[in-house]
C-alpha cells in the first residue's frame, strides 16, 4: 500500500499494515513490552496520517513502474530470505529486507511530502524490529526510539519543496 498508494488515506492505511506486521513480529522476537512501546508510536503515526484526510490515491496512473517494483522487489525478499538467511527469525528478516527495499525506493522515487513522511515512518518500525535480530540486551531504547520517530515524522507539518 505504501508503494501503491499516492493519497494520504492510502499511505496512513499502507502504514498501519506496514505497521501491524512489524508489531507482530515484535511481538514474537523481543516480547510484549517491546511490542506495545512500538505500536505507541505506530497508532500515533497512523492516526496522523488519517486525520489528514485527502484521498485514497490507490494505482493512479501511470504507477506500472511501482506494480513491477513490489512484484520484483517481495520476490527478491523473499529469496534473499530463504535462501541466504538462517536462524529463528527468517520472517523478520524477509520483513527487514522487504520493508527496507520497497520503502526506500519508494522514498527515492517520490518527491511528495506525505510519501516521504509515511516512508520515514515505516524506516523507522522496520528499524526497531530489525534491532532485535542484534540479540544482546539493548533494553527497550531502539523501540523508544523508533516509536518518537514515527510518531513526529506524521505529526511533523509538510510543506511541498520549492526553488529559492
Amino acid at each position: 500500500m505504501v508503494v501503491l498508494a499516492d493519497g494520504r488515506r492510502g499511505l496512513a492505511v499502507g502504514s498501519s499494515l506496514v505497521a501491524a506486521g512489524v508489531v507482530a513480529l515484535v511481538l514474537e522476537a523481543s516480547g510484549p513490552l517491546a511490542a506495545a512501546v512500538l505500536a505507541a508510536g505506530a497508532l500515533v503515526s497512523v492516526l496522523a496520517g488519517w486525520r489528514r484526510g485527502g484521498g485514497w490515491g490507490l494505482m493512479p496512473a501511470g504507477s506500472t513502474p511501482r506494480i513491477v517494483l513490489c512484484v520484483a522487489g517481495g520476490l527478491l525478499a523473499l529469496w534473499v530470505a530463504i535462501s541466504l538467511t538462517t536462524g529463528p527469525d527468517q520472517a523478520l528478516r524477509f520483513a527487514v529486507v522487504a520493508v527496507v527495499a520497497l520503502v526506500g525506493m519508494r522514498m527515492l522515487l517520490s518527491d511528495d511530502p506525505p510519501v516521504i513522511a509515511t516512508s520515514v515512518v515505516a524506516l523507522a518500525l522496520i528499524a526497531a524490529a530489525a534491532a532485535g535480530l542484534a540479540g544482546g540486551s539493548q533494553g527497550l531504547w531502539p523501540y523508544a526510539a523508533a516509536s518518537i520517530v514515527a510518531a513526529a515524522a506524521a505529526v511533523a507539518p509538510l510543506r511541498n519543496p520549492h526553488a529559492a
